[in-house]
């Protein structure tokens, strides 16, 4: 049980016992991490643009009936 450095991979080490290769680079994973959450919350940010988007066409469209509906009724 141990781990063993990956030649030609400096900052990489191969678990024995799992056979997992894993990175010692804490700064790497921490850079990664934090544009994974940024990726994640820009994603959210967009469904959510979109659902509003969605909403906002279908009250537009609401409006649309009534505005024709008043319209006809005028007549």
């Amino acid at each position: 049980m141990g781990y063993l450095p990956i030649k030609d991979k400096d900052g990489w080490w191969k678990d024995t016992t799992s056979g997992c290769i894993e990175s010692s680079d804490k700064a790497a994973y921490d850079k990664y991490m934090k544009s994974y959450h940024a990726e994640q919350r820009q994603r959210g940010e967009q469904i959510a643009l979109q659902n509003e988007v969605s909403e906002l066409k279908s009250e537009m469209s609401d409006i649309k009936s009534l505005l024709l509906t008043l319209v006809q009724d005028k007549k």
